[in-house]
């Protein structure tokens, strides 16, 4: 078993191992990125991964510090207007999987990017959301990556920036969304999907050395767990030392971490 990797580094790859190489991913910035390049250097060479300003077939050698980064256009295969991007390829359904970050996340992974508190008096005011509301709403399929806290995970969301299952239920299908919305959460201290009814997110596997109990502390609703949950498996040697150097090369590029 390897040893001596943080919760960080068991997220990204956990969350990397859910891609593979017939995928093409629309990728966001930070840890979405992380995880997709790292599927990319490992298990999934033949991964597609497109960026939000247009980039196609993205092949970076440093994680990107936004969609402007000029490493995804230098990498890529070609770049496209990002009106193409939306228009042609997401709301053409050529994208398998949307891969995003969360600031807040709720039970039906529902997702905010926007504010913290209310948005006419914000305790904090995030970046917002981009390109993330018609990701989540086009992509076949969605991919959630978040650190597991009370804050992040909350009972109730400030604000809706990107949907999700919204109230639960057949809720997509009766706006008449025809994907499949989010489909895998993967935090810091385990893996969740939907229920197949219900939509509610349900504990699937945890990470090695995390209980139960370290979950519902750190979850902001009653969190539900799946009959046998499973043990995700440790990163190995060669996913952390892919990683790391992936990591080591952005913080030489950049002068500090991406």
């Amino acid at each position: 078993m390897t040893t001596g990797y943080s919760p960080s580094e068991m997220m990204v790859v956990a969350a990397s191992r859910a891609l593979s190489s017939d995928d093409v991913c629309f990728v966001g910035i930070g840890a979405p990125s992380a995880a997709c390049n790292l599927a990319r250097l490992t298990h999934a060479p033949g991964i597609s991964l497109v960026y939000e300003s247009g980039t196609i077939d993205t092949r970076p050698d440093v994680l990107p510090l936004s969609i402007g980064d000029g490493e995804l256009c230098a990498t890529a295969l070609t770049t496209v207007p990002v009106a193409e991007m939306f228009q042609y390829w997401l709301q053409g359904g050529r994208i398998t999987i949307g891969f995003l970050g969360a600031a807040q996340l709720d039970r039906f992974a529902n997702i905010n990017t926007t504010v913290i508190g209310s948005y006419d008096r914000p305790t904090v005011r995030l970046p917002g959301g981009g390109g993330a509301p018609e990701i989540a709403s086009a992509c076949q399929e969605t991919y959630v990556i978040a650190r597991h806290t009370p804050r992040v995970l909350v009972g109730m969301l400030d604000f809706v920036t990107s949907f999700g299952h919204g109230e639960g239920g057949d809720h997509r299908r009766r706006l008449g969304l025809t994907t499949r919305g989010p489909s895998l959460v993967v935090t810091d201290l385990c893996m969740l999907r939907p229920d197949d009814e219900t939509k509610e997110l349900t504990v699937v596997s945890l990470h090695e050395g995390v209980d139960p109990a370290d979950v519902e502390e750190a979850t902001g609703w009653p969190v539900r767990f799946a009959p046998g949950v499973e043990r995700t498996p440790s990163p190995t040697d060669d996913e952390l030392t892919v990683l790391r150097d992936l990591h080591r090369r952005t913080e030489l590029a950049h002068g500090g971490p991406a």
